[in-house]
């Protein structure tokens, strides 16, 4: 499930893993890569770094701080892009502008998974980054799960 607040996007999941396992998922940089990543920095602690290359070709990095780390319950950090130069101005969302909420509900022996990425500068970026965390948390779903991920969608980007 997908919606979109005024200045924000929320992606909704349900995953077949405990809080914990789906946890490791946001804070393990091997096990972020499976999902959403070439390559991943992680240090979840509040004002640790977060930074992911999340495409092949043009190793586009995203990039922020680690706020709030509630072990198997929540996440939250700063996201944004360090090479802007190549989009337009309406899309431009620099390294640690907005803020990604991650919040994980037990749900019998599974996971419901609520992320919330706010403060999206325009209707184009809410868009984009909509498209975008639906596609990874597709991924999640099965990596999280122990299932293959299939093909990366940003592999050629």
């Amino acid at each position: 499930m997908t919606s979109r607040a005024e200045n924000s996007v929320a992606i909704e999941r349900r995953i077949d893993a405990s809080p914990e396992i789906v946890f490791s998922f946001f804070t393990d940089p091997e096990r972020y890569r499976r999902w959403q990543g070439k390559q991943a920095e992680l240090d979840p602690r509040p004002d640790g770094v977060f930074r992911v290359t999340v495409s092949g070709r043009t190793r586009t990095v995203a990039s922020g701080r680690f706020i709030r780390v509630e072990p198997s319950r929540r996440i939250t950090f700063t996201w944004g892009w360090e090479q802007a130069d190549g989009l337009p101005d309406d899309m431009r969302v620099p390294p640690g502008t907005t803020t990604v909420d991650v919040e994980l509900i037990p749900d019998g022996d599974g996971t419901l998974v609520r992320l919330r990425h706010g403060d999206l500068p325009s209707a184009p970026a809410r868009h984009f980054h909509s498209w975008g965390w639906d596609l990874s948390f597709d991924r999640l779903v099965l990596v999280a799960q122990g299932r293959p991920p299939g093909p990366d969608p940003f592999a050629d980007m």
